[in-house]
Order: structure tokens, then C-alpha cells, then sequence
């Protein structure tokens, strides 16, 4: 194991951190916050002091990467950007307990959206910025954004192509163009422009400026922080509509708005997920809207926020105009059911993913068909190209992870006797990064009634559902530790 350069790594990791807590610190400063001026100067401190003496101890480390070491990277990367971001919450006595603003910190890089907040509009505006920067910097990927931006020190290491499988969304990773360091830069570059479009639109729409930029924070990252306690509610229905757009703009499969700019439109409308979370989004607002009727006063307004509704869960955003849990069992039931399926593989969104979803219905049907024919030769395709049972194999061993933790997890969280429907979509929604479930923890409540406990078993369910579950399941595993001889290069 290649401790010295995972080291040198993250104590590059948490200096981007620390430069990313500078606008939240000028925030406070220009709003005269001393509490929220303190947390950051010392949070920025201390951050810098451990990145400063970590990159000395490790400034000499090897240039060899394995898949072993990569996947610990990510995982641990995760944890302590985490860990000193919560910091300037608790520093500054915004929030008192330390697992709470832990559990605020990791739903923002995570971009889950469960808040343990009872009064959202009681934080400083510098911890409301920070607090929603951090959707923005966890949904494409913290570790991404500085492979982005760093120069190609490790070339033919394999060091980018495996950080990238472990850190992006999707059953598979693929390349944009020949260097995957290149393919990062494309996909920021990609998001940055969408997320000013965003800020552009809700400007027009008469928001003010920091509401702008939170909230542009919020949907690019599809992560659900409010800035207001009612979330999205309180704003013109203009807004709301933008929202709504621009949530699934941002639950599309990036490499679609490359293809795009290189005027490939019809391979763009060929894309068989593309195509699937269309279907999805469409027909599950057309069955609330008819569950619905009668529940608000026009059918616009009906339409408006079943809309809104259904691209805040498939996104697995997590934003709201209304208290869904007041809506008919139908419709929860419904919602609930997007909340596992999620949004395009390679977005921003969480869940299992649609194109994991494709895959496993296409192999089921294939094993029908095997056993109805047991000497037919079959292959799984999607959009054309034939799928390898690697692939299958591995989405086969995510679906048997991804329920099995869940069904764990829902055992663990149980032990506060809360109500069933609270603890089921609680796990469900931390999990799959969605934010609000039922019940106590829906649009309108917080996660403030789970113990201490529980909330620690929550915050592994949203480290692992952001990360594809086997970079943090890795951390856990002996073998991972253990000084093997040989490791699979990448």
C-alpha cells in the first residue's frame, strides 16, 4: 500500500478545501458574523496546518497507484473533507452537537439534502453558502474537480482512470475523449456552464442574488439545501418551473450535452436510458397529476407541482414546493419507488441509477429466455453495443450490496422506535441522496428526532450511496490493509 502518495493526495484534497472556505469566510466578514468568523478562521487553520504537515511527510512518495490504493483515496477522501468541513458549524456554535453538523456536512458533499436544522433561516448567510457550495463541489465530484485543475503528474499510472471509476456515478465509466484527466475537464467545464445558466434564469425570475447562487448551488448538484425553511415553496411559480428544468438538465447522462456540442443529435435521441428516464418522468407526473386532481385550485397548479415533485426525487434532489405526504398513498408510493430508481448514470443525481436499471431488466430478460432455451446464445445490448458480463456481473453485486445494507441499516435506525414509514424512507432517502422522506422525516421536517446512533448509521448510508458502496465498504474489508505483493494495476 502506497500510504506516502494516498498522504500527499489528500493533503491536496483538504487545501482545495480550505480554499473553498474563503468566500463563505469573506460572506461573514462583509455581514459582520463574529461566531461564523471564527469557526472559518479557525476551521481554515487547523485544515491548513494538517494539509501542510501531511504533504511533508508524504512530498517524497512514489509514483505508483494501484486499484487498492484508489479506492482507499476516494473513500478516505471523502471522510476527512467531511470531517474539516463541518467544522466552521461547529467552531462557531451554529451547531452545537458534533455528530449533528457532521451529519450536515456529509449530506451537503454528498448531496443528500437531509437537514437536522429545525429553523434553516436562523444560519448565518456565510454557513448557508457554504452549506450549499457543498452540493455544488460533491455532485460532479470532489475528486474530479482536482483532477480537473492538476497537471497530468501521474501519466500512464492509471492514478486518474481509477479515481474516476471509484468517485463518478454509473455501472461503468467511460471516456469522452483518449485521456481521462482531459474527459474531467470537459465534464466541469460542462457543469459550469449549465450551473451560471441556472444562476442566469432564476435572476430573471426576481430571486436575489445570494437566493440565486444557493439554489443554482442546490440544483446543479441536485443535493436540496434550502435556504428557507419552506425549501422552494415561498418562490413565483416562475422559479419553481426553473427549478424543475434545469433538475432534470442536471439528472441527464453528461456525456449527452458532449455529444450534443458535437452536433451528434441523433445519437443523443438513440440513447436507450436517455429514452427510459424520459418515460419515467413523464408518465409518473402524468399519474400524480390524475391522483392528484382536486388537491389544488387549477390544473397548472396541479401540473406545476407534480412536475416539480417528480424531478426533485428522481434527480434525488431532494428540493419541494409542497408536502407531498399529505398527497394520496398513490402518489407517495410512486414517489417513493423513484427515490430507488434515480436519475441517468454519469449525472449528478443518486439512486441506483437508470442505467442500472436498463441493465437489469435486459439481463432478467435474457435469463427468461435462457432458461426457456437453455443452448441459446444471447448478449445484452444497450444502445447498440454489446455489454460485458464484467458489467453485468458488477451490477449484479450492487443490486445484492445495495439491498442488503439497506435492509441492515432500516434494523440499526429502528432501535429509536420511531414509526416504520419514518425509518424505512429515512434509510431509502439517505441512501440514495434524496433528502426528505415520510412521515417524520418528510419535506417539511428534519432528521433532528434520530439519536446520536442513528444518525452515524445515516451518515454511512450517504457516504455509500454517493460513493457506489465499495469505496467505504473497502475501508472496512482486512484485506484492504493487509501489504500484499501484488495488486491489480489499473
Amino acid at each position: 500500500m502506497n500510504y506516502k502518495m494516498m498522504g500527499k493526495f489528500l493533503s491536496q484534497i483538504l487545501m482545495m478545501e480550505v480554499i473553498f472556505m474563503l468566500p463563505a469566510l469573506f460572506i461573514s466578514i462583509f455581514d459582520g458574523e463574529e461566531p461564523a468568523i471564527m469557526g472559518f478562521v479557525t476551521a481554515i487553520a487547523v485544515t491548513s496546518l494538517v494539509s501542510l504537515l501531511l504533504y511533508f511527510v508524504c512530498r517524497k512518495s512514489e509514483n505508483r497507484f494501484y486499484a487498492r490504493e484508489g479506492f482507499v483515496c476516494v473513500g478516505v477522501s471523502w471522510i476527512a473533507i467531511s470531517l474539516f468541513g463541518c467544522l466552521p458549524f461547529l467552531l462557531s456554535g451554529e451547531i452545537e452537537k458534533p455528530v449533528d453538523a457532521l451529519f450536515e456536512m456529509v449530506s451537503g458533499f454528498t448531496t443528500t439534502g437531509a437537514s437536522i436544522l429545525t429553523d434553516v433561516e436562523a444560519l448565518s448567510r456565510g454557513m448557508l453558502y457554504w452549506r450549499s457550495f457543498s452540493h455544488w463541489l460533491g455532485g460532479m465530484g470532489v475528486l474530479v474537480f482536482l483532477l480537473a485543475l492538476a497537471p497530468n503528474r501521474e501519466a500512464g499510472s492509471g492514478f486518474t482512470m481509477h479515481l474516476l471509476r471509484a468517485e463518478s456515478p454509473g455501472p461503468n465509466v467511460g471516456k469522452l475523449v483518449p485521456k481521462m484527466r482531459t474527459t474531467a475537464r470537459i465534464l466541469y467545464l460542462i457543469y459550469i456552464f449549465l450551473t451560471l445558466l441556472d444562476f442566469v434564469f432564476l435572476l430573471c425570475g426576481g430571486m436575489p442574488v445570494f437566493d440565486a447562487v444557493c439554489t443554482a448551488f442546490g440544483t446543479a448538484g441536485t443535493g436540496g439545501f434550502g435556504i428557507k425553511n419552506d425549501s422552494i415553496a415561498g418562490y413565483s411559480p416562475y422559479i419553481q418551473n426553473v427549478c424543475t428544468v434545469f433538475m432534470l438538465l442536471f439528472g441527464m447522462n453528461f456525456s449527452c450535452y458532449y455529444l450534443l456540442l458535437l452536433k451528434q443529435v441523433k445519437a443523443v435521441w438513440k440513447d436507450e436510458e436517455l429514452r427510459l428516464y424520459a418515460v419515467i418522468v413523464l408518465g409518473s407526473i402524468l399519474l400524480i397529476v390524475w391522483n392528484i386532481h382536486g388537491y389544488y385550485g387549477t390544473l397548472g397548479e396541479t401540473v406545476r407541482h407534480a412536475a416539480f415533485q417528480v424531478a426533485s426525487v428522481v434527480t434525488t434532489t431532494g428540493f419541494a414546493t409542497t408536502d407531498f405526504d399529505l398527497w394520496p398513498n398513490f402518489s407517495k408510493i410512486l414517489l417513493l419507488m423513484l427515490m430507488f430508481v434515480g436519475a441517468c448514470a454519469g449525472s449528478t443525481a443518486g439512486g441506483l441509477k437508470v442505467g442500472r436499471v436498463l441493465l437489469l431488466f435486459k439481463n432478467l430478460k435474457r435469463n427468461i429466455r435462457r432458461l426457456l432455451n437453455p443452448r441459446r446464445v444471447e448478449v445484452v445490448r444497450v444502445n447498440g453495443a454489446k455489454t460485458s458480463e464484467e458489467v453485468l456481473r458488477n451490477t449484479n453485486t450492487y443490486l445484492a450490496a445495495y439491498v442488503l445494507i439497506m435492509m441492515i441499516s432500516v434494523l440499526l435506525v429502528s432501535v429509536d422506535e420511531l414509526s416504520i414509514p419514518t425509518n424505512i424512507s429515512a434509510v431509502i432517502s439517505c441512501f440514495n441522496n434524496i433528502g426528505p422522506g415520510v412521515d417524520m422525516v418528510g419535506p417539511t421536517a428534519n432528521y433532528s428526532v434520530f439519536s446520536g446512533f442513528s444518525k452515524m448509521v445515516l451518515i454511512f448510508d450517504m457516504l455509500a450511496g454517493r460513493l457506489e458502496i465499495f469505496p467505504i465498504l473497502i475501508l472496512f474489508s482486512r484485506s484492504t490493509w493487509r501489504n500484499a505483493k501484488f495488486s491489480r494495476k489499473i
